[in-house]
């Protein structure tokens, strides 16, 4: 898969439309807007962390179903020597002490299982013990040939059977965060493209405003030989340069930090020279409110939230309410057991073996304790019910919201479009009366204000429409374009 992104970004960039600078023979990468989300996804440092975060949910998922498998276990103690004194009580209870020297080892192969929905733990296993007395200059065995039990608590808080409900829930809202989190890195990605293509637009403003006010000057220089101009009015249309200057001196410094900021985030070679193309081509559209919140209750990870929340809330009351009753076990085994002087007679008409035991606690006297566990319980539950229900009208409410304000952004983005071409054609015609002599240069200041001004409202409608497109993508993990959910595939899950 790395093979692949590899291969995908270096296609990306090719496919992107490049210039060459002839002055310098420098050529200059163009990117689009999908062109930086693209990247943005494939290879920032912030894909790869909620990369690695996805990959650790997975696992804790993986682990979680192991728990409830089948374990088989071999274990032993090979070998337990000991040459030690040992105290002896006597039959007529005095004691004695002696000195032993013993060689034991053991073997036992177990089957255990765990099952989730009762909290009983089962298991079929088969042991064997050797013990060398160096003393007495014997050997014996003894063991377990084969034998099964269980052990069961009663009246008990199961924490499996509540883990069965909450882990899966868990790790559905791992996957739809790291489809959410990819989406908030496309979101990130636009809005450092577009505080790129704001500062690349002034800077583009300010050199054709010095160009133009350095042809003024020309004109003002030869009007002024002339005697067809006022000291005052030169004097303002020499100021118009030196401003024009410092304009463009503090955006080519925005042009620096920008450049740094956008590269570094979508994972690109500072060093590389890199143009952005106005995100023009594209198609408004209606969003049915009632689709978009539709979908943001399937894919967002606050519809599973919400259900764990209720689960949580009430594993916490049937805690309470188990933990302040009675309190039991029952524990119970069945086998065969034998020992033997030689390890095949360990097998050889072994003796039946049973336990079966019931272990229980009755609290007596709590002082209210457990009853103030179980109202305290209650009562959390009761708020977790109230909040969930309100922060679900909150979600609900919140998608429609959005639905509502990117139709009106498409509509912003119309007039702001249409406000430019007007601004642009005004400045063009305010010039050439400038330079003909029929307007002055506060009637050509006051176009060229409003021409900038048009500009960046225009860019700011046409990042604004962006972002807010890719919020509703986040919201709802649903392409409208294409109409279809927003998937990902992690590829460190195919390692």
């Amino acid at each position: 898969m790395k093979s692949f992104s590899h291969f995908f970004i270096g296609f990306l960039l090719f496919i992107g439309a490049f210039s060459l600078k002839a002055q310098d023979q420098v050529f200059v990468t163009n990117l689009s807007l999908q062109n930086v989300v693209d990247l943005s996804i494939y290879q920032s440092t912030a894909v790869k962390y909620a990369q690695n975060t996805n990959v650790n949910y997975y696992w804790r998922w993986k682990n979680f179903r192991t728990r409830f498998r089948p374990q088989l276990t071999l274990a032993g103690n090979l070998p337990n020597y000991a040459n030690s004194i040992t105290e002896n009580l006597l039959d007529d209870g005095s004691t004695s002490f002696t000195r032993i020297e013993n060689l034991r080892t053991s073997a036992s192969l177990s089957l255990n299982q765990s099952i989730a929905a009762t909290g009983t733990h089962v298991y079929a296993a088969s042991s064997v013990n050797r013990l060398q007395d160096y003393n007495n200059n014997s050997i014996d065995f003894a063991g377990t040939p084969f034998s099964v039990g269980f052990y069961q608590p009663l009246f008990a808080h199961n924490w499996a059977k509540w883990a069965k409900k909450t882990e899966p829930l868990i790790f559905e809202d791992a996957n739809k965060q790291f489809v959410e989190s990819v989406e908030r890195i496309s979101y990130e990605a636009s809005r450092r493209f577009f505080r790129y293509l704001m500062v690349q637009t002034n800077f583009s403003l300010a050199e054709s405003n010095l160009s133009n006010s350095g042809d003024n000057l020309k004109i003002a220089d030869a009007k002024k030989t002339l005697g067809q101009i006022s000291q005052n009015d030169y004097s303002r249309i020499k100021l118009s340069v030196l401003n024009a200057q410092k304009a463009l001196n503090t955006a080519r410094m925005d042009m620096k930090n920008a450049d740094f900021e956008l590269k570094s985030y979508i994972g690109l070679e500072q060093d590389e020279d890199i143009a952005l193309s106005v995100p023009l081509s594209m198609v408004l559209f209606e969003i049915d409110p009632d689709k978009a919140l539709e979908e943001a209750k399937a894919n967002r990870k606050e519809t599973p939230r919400f259900e764990r929340r209720l689960i949580t809330a009430d594993r916490e009351l049937d805690r309470a309410k188990k933990n302040a009753g009675v309190s039991a076990s029952l524990q119970g085994s069945y086998g065969v057991s034998n020992s033997a002087l030689d390890f095949p007679g360990v097998y050889a008409d072994p003796d039946i073996e049973q336990v079966l035991r019931l272990n229980v606690s009755i609290p007596i006297l709590d002082w209210g304790r457990s009853a103030s566990s179980i109202k305290l319980a209650e009562s959390q539950r009761d708020l977790a019910i109230f909040d969930v229900e309100k922060d679900k009208k909150d979600f609900e409410r919140g998608i429609v919201v959005q639905v509502e304000q990117f139709g009106l952004l498409k509509d912003q983005l119309i007039t702001a479009e249409e406000a430019d071409k007007v601004a642009g054609n005004g400045y063009k015609i305010a010039l050439k009366k400038f330079q003909n002599g029929e307007i002055s240069i506060t009637d050509l200041n006051i176009s060229l204000a409003e021409r900038e001004k048009a500009k960046r409202d225009y860019i700011g409608s046409l990042e604004y429409y962006w972002r807010a497109f890719y919020n509703l993508r986040i919201l709802t993990l649903y392409d409208f374009e294409l109409d279809r959910k927003i998937s990902y595939v992690n590829p460190m899950m195919e390692e």
